[in-house]
This record gives C-alpha cells, sequence and structure tokens, in this order.
C-alpha cells in the first residue's frame, strides 16, 4: 500500500531542501558544475552557423531576381537551375539529392514548373517505368534571361573581396566540399550522376 504522506512533512522537506541549496549541502554534481564554467558556444566564430546564415542571405538575395521578375520561388529555381545546368533531362530524385532539397519540396516545385509550362516530363530511355525532367523551349529562354542578372549579382555579393581574395575563397570552399565527399566540378557530376 502506498504511505501517504503529510502536508506538513512534505512542506517541511521543501523548506530542507532549499535551505541545503543556499548552504550548498547535498548538492553533489551541482556544487561541481558551479566551480567549472559552462560550456558556451560563440555562434559567431562557430562555422556551420555562419556558413549558414551566408547561405540564406545569398539565397534571399539572389531569390530578389527571379521571384520579382519570373514569380519563380527558390526551389522552382533550383529545379530550373539543375536543368539548365545539366543541359539534359534527368529526374526529381537528382535534383533532389544535387540540391540538398527535399523530395516533397522538390515535387512541389516540379508541378508548378510544369503547370506553368516550364518543365515537362519525358521518358527514361534507360527504364522505361521512371520519368525524367527537362526544360521546355520556354523555360529555357526563361533561364537564358536570368543567368546574366544572377552573375551580376553575385559580382555585387562578392565585390568586398579582391580578385585573390576570391580565389582564396574559391580554394577554402573547395577544401570544405571535398573534405564532405561534395563534387566539386560538372566534369565529375558527369561522371559520378552525383553532387
Amino acid at each position: 500500500m502506498p504511505r501517504v504522506v503529510s502536508s506538513e512533512s512534505m512542506a517541511g522537506k521543501r523548506v530542507e531542501k532549499r535551505s541545503e541549496r543556499r548552504s550548498g549541502v547535498g548538492t553533489g554534481s551541482r556544487q561541481q558544475s558551479a566551480s567549472k564554467p559552462a560550456a558556451s558556444l560563440d555562434l559567431f566564430k562557430f562555422a556551420p552557423f555562419r556558413l549558414n546564415r551566408l547561405a540564406a542571405e545569398v539565397s534571399a538575395a539572389l531569390s530578389s531576381e527571379y521571384r520579382e521578375r519570373y514569380g519563380l520561388d527558390i526551389p522552382e529555381w533550383r529545379v530550373l537551375a539543375t536543368l539548365g545546368f545539366r543541359n539534359e533531362a534527368c529526374s526529381a530524385q537528382y535534383i533532389s539529392r544535387c540540391t540538398r532539397t527535399h523530395k516533397s519540396t522538390i515535387s512541389r516545385a516540379v508541378t508548378t514548373l510544369m503547370n506553368r509550362q516550364l518543365v515537362e516530363r519525358v521518358e527514361n530511355q534507360d527504364d522505361r517505368r521512371e520519368f525524367q525532367l527537362r526544360m521546355t523551349p520556354k523555360g529555357s529562354a526563361l533561364y537564358q534571361q536570368l543567368i546574366p542578372r544572377l552573375l551580376r549579382r553575385e559580382q555585387e555579393i562578392l565585390s568586398c573581396l579582391s580578385v585573390q581574395e576570391r580565389g582564396q575563397f574559391a580554394n577554402a570552399l573547395g577544401k570544405i566540399e571535398k573534405s564532405l565527399g561534395l563534387v566539386q566540378t560538372s566534369k565529375e557530376a558527369g561522371k559520378t550522376g552525383e553532387y
């Protein structure tokens, strides 16, 4: 049978605990951790945080080019960018892997682009059960119009760096990509079918 504890004895225990805390008695590991400073993370020196923040800002800056003028959102642009870069049909799964974007997000983007007649489905010659995606002439024309604008915006973003610093920045990014096993050139991407 469970032991019934009166509210008086409970209150007494609470007072006891509080006084123990104040005096430092019975705190054990709490006392240890008080003498050792808690670990902290300076986000502004933490490379993953900085890279993520930069990526979000750059993406937002570029998206203003294709969102306002062409009504594309970021996932829709990623689909067009991948198809334009490859210049051949590929699967939605490939685009998802390449852009590190969830499959369902890419699927919604593809549906929108197909409704706008910017992308079409074609039969995969190697596997007739699977469809691939490619840009329509309308999609290709839009892509060609966007490229100079995006390259111009890239120059604006990098204008704070000297030519030498841009080279160093590109090399540093390349080293990080390589350490993470990411493909770094279009030649490699073509060989492996990965990004």
